[in-house]
């Protein structure tokens, strides 16, 4: 029925809004929730615009369905029809008895995280964009590397310039800003950053301003002031004229090659070479497109691909200047990982997914003091801290204290952490119980922890010695009256039987 319908509308758009102030009463403090927040709240409003679209639909009532039930309630007896409802349903729970009932109390709550329910944010993000934080534009760092006559620019250099259209800060000559390769390299670039700020701003309504953005680029190409897509009002050469800042006051600027020259005469031997001439011959053309219906149109045609490529420049620059402070965390970020080795890249993005957990933790171990229970909330089983509270997560990780390592010697005894492990081995303990398996030289005996494999290493070593020890009576030789020669061992005894 249409009535019912409308009735379960009405409290679906209670609930949804009943979710939204759930979620906006407490202002979370890691990015990861305040993000998947914000997401959730989108979606509920998302949510909320169909729901009230369909019961406006409903109320418009434009069949007349809605108009013939009221009739139909209001004309008869409404017990009747009451009845008649309540035996549809109870005819369709003996149909399908063991149909479980949804609780739509629990649809729109908080969601918690976790495997069960991990946050919308975790496929949204990767890891070197940390949650919204730093742009990830290593994809467009490698297309900019495989245009034509660019700069060959470290991706540190690329995140400085990236958004800087003009020939020699990164950018191409206008003539090869037309190509097909081109073009297609801005529209990822522009694609990647309009899909990161509505990632990291999914309750703003930017499609109203990327519609702003876009009437101001109109305007601006009609008034000729989109940057570096001025038409050309000079000749070639005349680039003190059009106000464009050299380098020196003697340089001179070419305007077919978008080139700047250092003086007069480096400019003038320019003028013979093929490249400028060809040059000159493209911008000529440009600017006196009135030779035929042919080049009319070939005229036309490049003026839309202008416009297109400038219009793309001009959105990757409002992107870029709307996320400054983005793109400024990014720089100082890739600089400061460049510093760090692998494994501590690794422990640091380990550290950034466990520190909402730890967060949580600390949060219900605060409620617990809150409460006055002297129990202390240590689900992680992590170590005691001089204060007898447990260390910070992070610092359990960076110590590595979750790796066991026991020692035989030391009596099966288990150390935390490589670092202790590593200390124990010039410890009292452990060298008395090595002596007292019979070793002395107890420096060789490192990382060795096994009882077995000890006793068989200081037995090799021993043979080792033994074969090495050299008879001091086997060196010397001694020579008889009969001129027999012997080792002096030999001979001493022999001297001593009497047999020489």
């Amino acid at each position: 029925m249409l009535l019912e319908e409308q009735r379960f509308i009405h409290e679906d758009l209670e609930r949804l809004e009943q979710g939204i102030s759930e979620r906006m009463s407490e202002e979370p403090k890691h990015i990861r929730e305040r993000l998947n927040r914000d997401h959730e709240v989108s979606q509920l409003l998302e949510q909320i615009h169909q729901q009230s679209t369909e019961l406006l639909q409903l109320y418009e009532d434009k069949s007349g369905v809605r108009s013939k039930e009221i009739l139909q309630i209001s004309a008869g007896d409404p017990f009747e029809e009451f009845y008649r409802q309540v035996n549809g349903i109870k005819e369709h729970h003996a149909r399908y008895p063991n149909e479980q009932a949804e609780n739509s109390e629990q649809w729109y709550r908080p969601r918690k995280g976790g495997e069960e329910q991990p946050y919308i944010v975790e496929s949204l993000f990767s890891g070197e964009e940390a949650y919204g934080r730093f742009f990830d534009l290593h994809t467009c760092h490698e297309s900019y590397l495989n245009l034509p006559n660019v700069k060959r620019l470290a991706y540190l250099q690329y995140l400085e310039v990236f958004d800087n259209f003009a020939p020699g800060y990164g950018g191409v000559k206008r003539a090869d800003k037309l190509t097909d390769q081109y073009f297609k390299y801005l529209g990822e670039l522009m694609e990647y950053l309009e899909s990161f700020m509505r990632r990291t701003r999914p309750l703003e309504d930017l499609d109203k301003v990327f519609s702003d953005w876009d009437k101001s680029f109109e305007t601006a190409w009609n008034n000729d002031e989109v940057e570096g897509w001025q038409r050309e009002k000079a000749a070639a050469g005349t680039s003190n004229s059009a106000g464009r800042t050299l380098s020196s006051p003697d340089a001179v600027w070419c305007e077919a090659c978008e080139k700047e020259f250092k003086n007069e005469n480096v400019y003038k031997g320019h003028l013979s070479g093929r490249k400028h001439i060809k040059a000159a011959e493209v911008l000529a053309q440009r600017q006196d497109p009135s030779n035929g219906t042919g080049s009319a149109h070939h005229s036309s045609a490049h003026a839309l691909k202008e416009r297109a490529v400038a219009e793309r420049e001009y959105r990757i620059k409002r992107l870029t200047s709307a996320m400054t402070t983005e793109r400024d965390d990014t720089r100082v970020n890739v600089e400061r990982r460049r510093g760090m080795t692998e494994r501590e890249r690794q422990q640091e993005l380990e550290n950034l997914f466990n520190q909402t957990t730890m967060q949580q933790n600390q949060g219900a171990q605060d409620d617990e003091e809150e409460d006055g229970d002297d129990k202390i909330y240590n689900p992680l089983k992590l170590p005691l801290a001089w204060d007898g509270k447990p260390i910070p997560f992070w610092l359990y990780r960076l110590h590595g204290l979750g790796q066991e390592f026991p020692c035989e010697i030391c009596g099966n005894f288990v150390y935390r952490g490589r670092r202790a492990f590593d200390k124990h081995f010039n410890e009292t303990s452990h060298i008395t119980n090595l002596k007292r398996l019979g070793i002395t030289n107890t420096h060789l005996f490192r990382d060795i922890t096994s009882i077995e494999e000890a006793v068989r290493l200081w037995d090799k070593i021993q043979r080792d010695q033994k074969k090495s020890t050299v008879d001091d009576g086997s060196i010397v030789q001694m020579e008889d009256a009969e001129g027999n020669v012997m080792p002096e061992k030999v001979y001493l005894d022999l001297q001593k039987q009497g047999l020489l």
